[in-house]
C-alpha cells in the first residue's frame, strides 16, 4: 500500500495523468516520463521511466531490469563509512545466492551525488571493487535520483565535508518491479535479503 500511494504521489507530481479534456497541462517537461498503464503492474517502480547512465556510459532505465531480480541500494563512491560496508554486505548477499539466481539476479547501486559521480568514476568504483556483471552502477541527474530516493524511501543531505548524511536501505524488487523486502542498517538481516531474492515472490 506504501509503495501504490508513492507511486500515485510521484505519478501525480510528474504530470503522468492525462489532462482533463478542454483543460491544457503544464508546459514544463516532467522530470518522469511514464510507461504505458498496461506495461508494469500497479505497484512496479518500473512505472516511472526514469532516466540514468550506467559506468560504460550507456542509457539505462528501471524498466530494462524487468525480468530479473533487484537489490538496489543507493550511495555514493567517495563514502568512507557506510556506502563500503553497504557494498560489502551486497557482495555477501550476491557469494550466498543460488548459483541459477546468481546468474540472473542484479546489484543496483545508484548514485545520489550527481556532481562527483561521473561515469568515469563509477567505472573505477567497480574496477577497484572487482564488481562483475552482475553489478550495476547508475548515475542520473539530481531530479531522477530524488524521484529515485523518494520511492526508496532513502533520505540524503550533502555535508559541509563533502560527505551525506543518508538511510542506508537495501530493497529489493521482485521480476515486476515490485518491493518485496527492505533492510535497514548497517548490520544484519543479510539472510532476509537472500531470501527475497530467492523467493517465489521474487521470481
Amino acid at each position: 500500500m506504501k509503495t501504490r500511494l508513492l507511486l500515485s504521489s510521484l505519478l501525480l507530481a510528474s504530470g503522468a495523468f492525462a489532462a482533463t479534456p478542454g483543460k491544457s497541462c503544464c508546459a514544463a517537461k516532467p522530470a518522469a516520463t511514464v510507461a504505458a498503464a498496461s506495461t508494469f503492474t500497479r505497484e512496479s517502480v518500473y512505472q516511472l521511466d526514469l532516466r540514468f547512465t550506467d559506468d560504460r556510459g550507456d542509457d539505462r532505465s528501471l524498466g530494462q531490469l524487468r525480468g530479473r531480480p533487484v537489490a538496489v541500494a543507493m550511495f555514493f563512491a567517495s563514502c568512507t563509512y557506510a556506502c563500503p560496508l553497504i557494498v560489502a554486505d551486497l557482495t555477501r548477499v550476491r557469494a550466498a545466492l543460488p548459483a541459477e539466481v546468481r546468474d540472473e539476479a542484479v546489484i543496483l547501486l545508484v548514485s545520489f551525488d550527481s556532481e562527483r559521480d561521473t561515469v568515469p568514476v563509477l567505472h573505477q568504483f567497480r574496477t577497484d571493487r572487482l564488481l562483475d556483471d552482475g553489478w550495476e552502477l547508475w548515475r542520473g541527474d539530481a531530479g531522477a535520483v530524488r524521484e529515485l530516493a523518494t520511492l526508496l524511501g532513502v533520505n540524503y543531505k550533502p555535508e559541509a565535508d563533502g560527505q551525506f548524511a543518508h538511510t542506508n536501505l537495501i530493497t529489493v524488487l521482485n521480476r515486476e518491479g515490485e518491493i518485496v523486502h527492505h533492510r535497514l542498517g548497517l548490520k544484519g538481516g543479510l539472510d532476509g535479503v537472500v531470501a527475497a531474492l530467492t523467493a517465489p515472490s521474487a521470481q
